[in-house]
Formats: structure tokens, sequence, C-alpha cells
């Protein structure tokens, strides 16, 4: 497995859980599983047990006309015994930031450089590492070029001669485009750019499209969102058209969690663990979470409504600023943990600065927080645009924190609308993205809430559902059966 992230190393969003706990589901069923990523300057090699590795063959990747030396760490994922190679170059990933430049804020001016020197490196590495991988399996735009590269560069070498190539797709809205001149630094040719070609998206070579075009299997984090991705600009971002040729090997194939560190009743980062027979630490890490926003802890039959997200318009965030301030005119508390588009920030932070003793919001991220989050809240709201999978939907629902969903992607295949008559179901949900609806789908939650029995069956129904990777696991392993006969 190739890719930009990989918890507990490096992490900024889904791709890096997903790196940290598929590798270990797959093991379990049997499957050898090796791991690269770059060698980012903020991976603690000693605190991880990373040592340096011999370097194969020239130990050099070229970019254009540039020849320049990587350099190779090993370690493990933890709990596992599953190779990380830790691909480096401290011109490159010698940085704070891993996509985008701290200071700034916004991509590297060299972006499309550093993700071409970690593939092509990637490539020289396992080239020369025996035994020869059966499956390379490239994880989102940063590893796009990889397909290409087995099939154009590397499939008449002896080492590549039986590999084939999987290309799972995380996020549509991050394709990885770039000027055409990063063509030729790519080591393709110009005379390859022209339109509709595997390097040609309206004047800029993409990444993502090149990766769907050569990959021998595409799939998506769910089957909903593979779906999608193929109907409307709305998710395929353009490459709609391009991902229905290749429909007949396009694949989606749910994500899950990583079940041991996600358990309430085992979790060492909440102040009190619980289970769905015995909810009683759970009052207790809403007092934690409610002290630690600094909000009056007077009204514990208030209900409290969290978010963890990026502040981004695909996290629906247009939405939460249209209903805010109607929420906050009721009897409830809410908090917010996360951070991004600037502008969304202040307005919030205005908002809830009215509302100081029901409403708090952290701009920032941190593992602790996000368990206690979880832990305490009563209600966790997601009202994406579009959400290719989703994490902290299943999060909330191992929880026993209730979700309210828009019906799109991984939450309309994970969340089940709550249906008063027959009390099943595992959270409320709504269609259209549209703030009266997400308003709607809010006050069915809160007119459930005084129904302490009810509320309690509700969050039994979500506590109970298996969201480990097992079984997404046994998908992959079946998705790499078929391509080992293709």
């Amino acid at each position: 497995m190739v890719a930009a992230e990989c918890v507990p190393f490096a992490k900024v969003g889904g791709l890096g859980d997903v790196l940290g706990a598929l590798p270990r589901a797959l093991e379990r069923l049997g499957v050898s599983v090796t791991v690269a990523i770059p060698r980012y300057g903020s991976i603690d090699l000693g605190k991880f047990g990373f040592e340096p590795y011999p370097v194969p063959g020239s130990g050099r990747a070229s970019i254009g006309l540039e020849s320049i030396p990587y350099d190779v760490h090993r370690g493990k994922l933890p709990g596992s015994s599953v190779d990380v190679f830790l691909i480096g170059n401290d011109r490159f990933f010698d940085r704070t930031g891993i996509y985008l430049d701290n200071a700034t804020g916004k991509d590297y001016p060299d972006q499309a450089d550093r993700w071409i020197f970690f593939q092509r490196a990637t490539m020289e590495f396992f080239k020369n590492v025996q035994p020869a991988p059966d499956i390379l399996h490239c994880h989102d735009h940063q590893t796009g070029l990889l397909p290409a590269y087995l099939r154009r560069f590397y499939r008449t070498d002896q080492s590549f001669a039986g590999t084939r190539c999987m290309f799972t797709i995380h996020n549509m809205g991050y394709q990885g485009l770039f000027p055409r001149d990063v063509v030729l630094r790519a080591g393709f040719n110009d005379a390859e750019f022209y339109p509709a070609s595997p390097f040609e998206f309206y004047g800029m070579i993409n990444f993502m499209k090149v990766g769907i075009v050569y990959a021998d299997l595409i799939n998506t984090v769910s089957p909903t969102y593979a779906r999608e991705i193929q109907e409307r600009n709305e998710f395929g971002y353009g490459l709609e058209g391009v991902l229905r040729e290749r429909r007949d090997v396009l694949i989606g194939i749910l994500n899950g969690i990583d079940d041991e560190l996600w358990n309430p009743a085992t979790d060492r980062l909440i102040p009190a663990t619980y289970t769905k027979s015995n909810l009683a630490g759970k009052l207790e890490n809403k007092k934690a979470l409610l002290k630690k926003y600094e909000l009056d802890q007077s009204q514990l039959d208030w209900p409290v409504l969290a978010m963890i997200s990026r502040i981004d318009v695909q996290k629906g965030f247009d939405l939460v600023v249209s209903v805010l301030d109607y929420l906050l005119s009721k009897n409830l508390y809410f908090a917010l943990l996360g951070s991004g588009n600037k502008e969304t920030e202040i307005y919030l932070r205005s908002t809830v600065e009215r509302r100081r003793e029901k409403a708090g919001i952290r701009f920032e991220f941190d593992n602790g927080s996000a368990h206690l989050v979880e832990a305490g809240a009563d209600i966790f709201l997601m009202p994406s645009k579009y959400e290719p999978c989703g994490l902290n939907q299943m999060y909330s629902l191992r929880y026993g924190t209730v979700p309210v969903v828009r019906k799109t992607g991984g939450l309309a295949d994970t969340v089940r609308e709550y249906d008063p008559e027959t009390v099943e179901g595992t959270g409320f949900v709504f269609e259209k993205y549209d703030p009266a609806e997400f308003r709607t789908a809010i006050d069915r939650a809160l007119a459930l809430w005084p129904q302490r029995d009810r509320w309690r069956r509700l969050m039994a129904n979500g506590m109970s559902l298996d969201l480990s990777w097992r079984e997404s696991a046994t998908k992959y392993v079946q998705a790499y059966e078929h391509l080992r006969k293709m």
C-alpha cells in the first residue's frame, strides 16, 4: 500500500485512519501487507522505532532531468508485523505541513515535484526488494501516477511482471491538478498531452485521472459514493465520464473503523468507560466535555450537539451557519472541534460568543479531544455536501452518540432513519442539501430526546452494529484475489 498518510505516523484526514487500520485487518486474514509513505520531518523516528534501511539499486529517483537521492527507514505498524517503509528526502518532506504550507495555508509551490519524487522513489525501491508485490495498492491522487508507471515503465521489469494495481479514491474533491509542464517532469512524453488523453484535463495534468485510467481495478470507500461519482459533476468533479468508461472495474467498499481504538468499553482517552448495557459512564463524559468547553453544567438534561470536522463547504458548514442561531435559541449545548476556513471560523466564533454559556468551539484537533467529544456528546451533526465514506458517524454510532446526517456517500450506507413505529434505525437522515431540511432532521432528534427509553433504544441500535474492518477487509481480499487472476 502506498499513500501520503498513515496513523499513527502522519495524519490529516480519514486516509490516515484507513492506512493505520486496514493493513492490520488484512494481516489477520492472512495477507502479507507492506506500507510506504513519505518520511515527513514531523515523524519521530525514535519514538516509533524506525531504523535506516539499506537502499538497493542506485537509490535515486528522477524528476525531469534531475536524479535525486532517496533514503529509506523501516518500522512496524503498531500491533502488527506490517512493515512500514518511509521514503525520504529532506528537500521535499522535511517540513511542518504534510499537504499545506503552515505559513500560508496553501499548497507548497513544488507540490507536483514532491509527489512525483515519492512515487518514482517508491517504484525504484520496490523494484529491488524481494519478493516483489503481487498487488500495488495506491491511495488517492498523491499516488495516481503509480498505475501508469507500473504499466508504462516497469511492466517489462522482472520484479513487476506479475504485479497488478488497485487505485482507491478517498475523495474526488482533491485530484492533483498541475500545469502541463509537469507531464515532462513526471517522465512522460509531452506528445501524450492532448484533449481527452489520460494526462489532459482542461489544459492541466490530473494525477487522479491518470490513476483511474491506468489502474487494473478502481475502488472508492462506499458503495453509494461509487455510484454518485459516476452520475453527476457535483460528486465526480469533472471525471464522471472517465469513471463511467471504467465502470466495469469500479467497485465500492465501505471503510470500517478500528474498533479496538474506538471502543467506549475500553477507551483510555475518556474519563469513564461504558457499554450499551451500562451507560452510566456516558453522563460522566458529558460532564467532562462541558467542563473542557467551559460551558454551564447545570442543565445536564439538555442534549449536547457536537461536530468534529474540517471547517469547509464540503462538510456542510454553510448549513451549520444557517441554522446555528436557531439551534442556540433552544435548550441544548453545542460543541465543535475542528479548524479550516478562516472566514467561517470568525462567524462561528462571533455567534458562539453571544451564547457562551451553552456553546463552545475549539479551533484545533487532537485525538484525546476527539474521543471525549464522541463519548460526551448526545447528538452528532454531519450535514456533508458529499461524504465519500465518513468515519465520525461510525465513531458516533459506536459511542451511542446519535448521528444526524445528510443522505450521501458513506453516510447513506451507515445511518438509517429512526422509525418511531418499529423503534428501528440508528439516527436521523435528510436528503436535500437545504438548511430547512437539516433543521427539520435536528428537530426530529430533539423531539425524541425527552423520551428516555426510546432514546436509549436508539443508542443501543447504533452501539450494536459491527462497524469494524472485518467485513470490509474480507471484500478487499476478494478484490485482490480477482486482480491476481487478471
